[in-house]
């Protein structure tokens, strides 16, 4: 139950008594509605620097709907056991390139979290590091390494393994800092070192975090599989790119379909051991 509404006086003793409590917050809602006035200015000056405009749009999505006309039904040109090779060939890049990001990222992590290496230096340097590696998309990382180690697939899991590793490791780190810090204590009380405090401590306690994450990194990773592909680095997206310049559209919905069929497969089963993982480290 509540109690009786305050009276007047009572609220103007408050008033005296906490007048920064009663004071409108005049300078918070300055800086929010400048705030929201420099997005919509941002938003405006974009759509006239980019030329939108809703004619165009309306007229690409009649032109839309004319590709999708002729692009059914979908059929595979009698080649379908050479989509097929190239789909497991995306799907090797994107695996081969996550493991490899994951592998090198795990003990970067431990360099870039403060509780594990409280050295200013060394966390600045790892940090910025692994900030450097995330900043170039994947799509450049691939262009990069074309033109070290050549076209096709061993390319494509060099770029996805560069662009995941800086993700991954700002992830991996966080979840490193994040980590209930009791194990390791009770580790350090019972006489271990510091690496017994990870080993036995941290690692146990973050492991089914880092595992959903790259799990999740790998469903996403099957889709940059196959845009690197149209570059050069393997994979289906190669096709992909063939069959649009010479508008085999037909073909292209075939292996679109096989690319949507297999994304919502990973998806299903990754989610499961995800959920999985989560859940054992909750009990």
């Amino acid at each position: 139950m509540t109690g009786p509404d305050p009276t007047p006086a009572e609220i103007a003793a408050l008033r005296r008594r906490f007048p920064d409590s009663f004071r409108p917050a005049w300078r918070g809602r300055l800086l929010a509605v400048l705030a929201l006035a420099g997005l919509a200015a941002l938003a405006a000056y974009a759509l006239v620097r980019l030329d939108v405009s809703g004619a165009r749009l309306l007229a690409g999505l009649g032109r839309l709907g004319e590709f999708s006309l002729l692009m059914w039904p979908p059929e595979t040109g009698g080649r379908a056991f050479a989509f097929l090779q190239a789909l497991a060939e995306t799907l090797g890049i994107a695996f081969i390139g996550t493991l490899t990001a994951a592998l090198v990222a795990f003990p970067v992590a431990f360099l870039a979290a403060r509780t594990v290496v409280p050295n200013p230096f060394v966390h600045f340097t790892v940090r910025r590091g692994l900030d450097v590696m995330r900043s170039v998309d994947v799509l450049i990382w691939a262009l990069i390494w074309i033109n070290v180690v050549g076209l096709g697939p061993f390319a494509g899991a060099l770029a996805i393994a560069c662009a995941d590793v800086g993700a991954l490791g700002k992830l991996f780190s966080e979840a490193v800092e994040t980590a209930d810090a009791k194990a390791g204590e009770g580790v350090s009380a019972s006489g271990g070192t510091a690496l017994h405090r990870i080993r036995f401590g941290l690692i146990p306690a973050v492991l089914p975090v880092l595992g959903s994450q790259v799990l999740y990194f790998f469903e996403s990773n099957t889709r940059s599989a196959t845009i690197i592909g149209i570059v050069g680095a393997g994979g289906i997206g190669q096709y992909l790119s063939e069959l649009i310049r010479v508008l085999e559209l037909r073909q292209v919905a075939f292996l679109i379909l096989m690319i949507l069929v297999t994304v919502a497969l990973i998806d299903a089963v990754s989610g499961r051991l995800r959920r999985a993982l989560i859940g054992g480290a909750a009990r």
